[in-house]
């Protein structure tokens, strides 16, 4: 049962059984996993429970993404129609958060999740999860991804039967895209369930060549061009192997990048051997986002919840670092990071 309990899951066939309106829900600046995940539940529960389903998010996702989102189920977010996207959670008699550990990642949606009425179900991977908001919750860290649990938790349901080919089709290439992506391709967070969920997803059909093809051979040229710049002019690697690259709005406006176009950066310094941490900040609203990856042995982790104000999992993490707070300017933010590679690698 990979550690899911029988009394969970037919709690869970429960609520959904008794739910009209159902809406997912997942973090802020919605990653693969994040979309994977959401219109992996959404397609099962509309094609094999008849449910009325969309999905909530705060903001909206690379458009290298929305070949994910099933045919006929409604995406509202709020960036682009507030009005929609919360009427929308506030009609719903069921609410399924994914891939965040609590409401407050799902920022301008955090107010009304934490005021519905509606039942509430959290399945996500990540440390510390906000479980008593939740009338059921799924939580892991000892997974590759939110898409690989809610695998496993629908291989668990009557209606499929340990049987991924009963799957409907959207949800086995949905999952599978997600749990692609938050492994890097199978570069890490790999486990032995995510090469048998792998495995069972292909021999039920699921075309891995073409959405290797959708998720990494469609970006626009500007990609191409913005990662050769931040890595040749803007690149830097501190005398205790952090590599850090500085996006600042100047540089992302110069070359009009999109959201998701810098998708998978920071991994790159990783294959110098002389790198064991790299830490990858994008200029964004008043703060950087900040994603972190590191080798085995340095945990990203550690570093995002003591300077960044974040989290994650031991070798791939995030946060933010905001000025003024954080640092004075954003001026500031390559001195800080020097500093932070001076103080936390050993």
């Amino acid at each position: 049962m990979n550690g899911i309990r029988p009394d969970s899951i037919q709690r869970l066939s429960r609520l959904m059984d008794d739910a009209t309106r159902v809406s997912a829900v997942a973090h802020t600046h919605p990653d693969g996993d994040a979309v994977g995940s959401t219109a992996g539940i959404l397609a099962y529960l509309a094609e094999k429970r008849g449910k009325d389903v969309a999905a909530v998010f705060s903001d909206s996702p690379a458009d290298t993404l929305r070949f994910l989102i099933p045919e006929g189920v409604p995406y509202l977010f709020h960036d682009k129609e507030p009005g929609a996207a919360l009427a929308r959670l506030r009609e719903s008699d069921l609410i399924i958060l994914m891939d965040c550990n609590g409401f407050s990642r799902a920022e301008a949606l955090e107010s009304t999740l934490a005021g519905s009425h509606a039942r509430k179900v959290l399945i996500d991977h990540h440390l510390d999860p906000e479980t008593e908001a939740f009338d059921l919750a799924f939580s892991t860290p000892d997974i590759s991804s939110a898409s690989e649990l809610l695998y496993q938790i629908l291989m668990e349901m009557p209606d499929i039967g340990h049987d991924a080919a009963r799957l409907p089709a959207a949800t086995a290439r949905a999952l599978m895209a997600g749990m692609t992506t938050d492994t890097n391709n199978f570069a890490n967070s790999v486990y032995p369930s995510t090469l048998r969920m792998a495995s069972e997803l292909l021999a039920a059909g699921v075309d891995r060549d073409t959405l290797l093809m959708e998720l990494y051979n469609r970006y626009r040229e500007n990609r191409v061009r913005v990662m050769g710049y931040l890595q040749h002019e803007a690149m830097r690697i501190t005398p205790e192997g952090v590599a850090y690259i500085v996006a600042t709005r100047e540089i992302l406006d110069r070359f009009d990048v999109r959201e998701g176009e810098t998708e998978g950066l920071v991994n790159v310094p990783l294959s110098i051997d002389a790198v064991k941490m790299s830490i990858f900040l994008k200029e964004a609203d008043g703060c950087f986002r900040v994603s972190l990856r590191s080798k085995k042995g340095i945990s990203a982790q550690r570093c995002a919840m003591t300077w960044f104000h974040g989290g994650g999992h031991e070798n791939a993490s995030g946060g933010k670092l905001c000025w003024p707070g954080d640092i004075a300017c954003r001026e500031e933010a390559a001195a800080y990071l020097e500093h932070v590679s001076r103080n936390f690698m050993p």
